[in-house]
């Protein structure tokens, strides 16, 4: 199943970051925070990404063409270093397709421009490139092809450290908990899509918003609940918390390695079916 990854973001926030490093090229450990959305999909099988380029789209294309396996796998040099060898590797067998989709477009223009790279698949999957979760991505697969909608979308509680507030008309307050403990869920940016996806979209229109509201009137929407671990980058503070995770060896999304041995067979097994289609 193809991947279409929203890549085009200005990344405005984390702009203290880095003036001119493109919001998916900002890194967490050795690796940019595109490549660990994109190594998420990979140990499930989904290796075949269309990637939609917008601001710097030059610094995305330059680093997968000029990649080095050996930042983020184990190898071995001899020969006075003329020789190399490496024990495992992360890219060797990703399609990737670079599409220009425009500086300035939106989430649905982005889309609607690489429909032709999906020509003949009837389902597909897409994110925004800055969200990390451990959420199986299987069980969200088969919760979609289980109800037949056109799309799909991951809900999950925000990663934010605000409280919500209850108060009534004269001010007073009611209610003040943790957003983290209230019933508010957001949209994540994990999409499961059917090729009618492009039925309910128009030139010019933000994905979540006039395709999403005819989804909806017509029953076509659904949410997939994700009570696990979920978290976006969209300030430096975000990126500071992936960090120390990340140092700390605490990071939930690396699920390719902490995948559990039953989960890991169930990947070969998707290996397996993949390389007989």
């Amino acid at each position: 199943m193809k991947v279409v990854i929203f890549c085009g973001g200005l990344g405005m926030r984390l702009r203290e970051y880095a003036d001119n490093v493109p919001k998916p090229m900002v890194p967490i450990g050795y690796r940019p925070v595109l490549w660990h959305v994109m190594k998420y999909y990979a140990h499930y099988g989904h290796k075949d990404f269309i990637l939609c380029l917008g601001y710097r789209a030059d610094a995305i294309k330059q680093y997968f063409l000029h990649y080095d396996e050996c930042v983020s796998n184990d190898f071995s040099l001899s020969n006075g270093g003329k020789d190399l060898q490496l024990f495992n590797s992360d890219i060797h067998d990703w399609n990737i397709t670079f599409a220009e989709t425009g500086t300035h477009s939106n989430i649905g223009q982005r889309l609607k421009a690489v429909e032709r790279y999906l020509a003949g698949e009837e389902m597909f999957l897409a994110n925004y490139a800055d969200g990390l979760t451990d959420m199986p991505l299987p069980s969200l697969i088969e919760f979609s092809r289980h109800h037949g909608k056109a799309a799909t979308f991951v809900s999950a509680k925000p990663n934010l450290t605000y409280h919500a507030v209850s108060a009534d008309a004269d001010g007073y307050v009611n209610d003040v908990k943790s957003i983290r403990d209230t019933e508010l869920r957001i949209n994540c940016g994990y999409f499961v899509f059917k090729k009618e996806i492009f039925q309910y979209m128009r030139n010019g229109e933000e994905l979540v918003l006039e395709p999403f509201e005819r989804l909806m009137r017509q029953k076509q929407l659904m949410a997939y609940r994700h009570d696990g671990f979920y978290a976006s980058m969209d300030t430096f503070k975000d990126k500071q918390q992936l960090d120390d995770m990340y140092a700390h060896g605490d990071a939930p999304w690396e699920v390719w390695k902490n995948a559990r041995p039953r989960e890991e067979a169930a990947v070969s097994i998707l290996d397996a079916a993949a390389d007989a289609t």
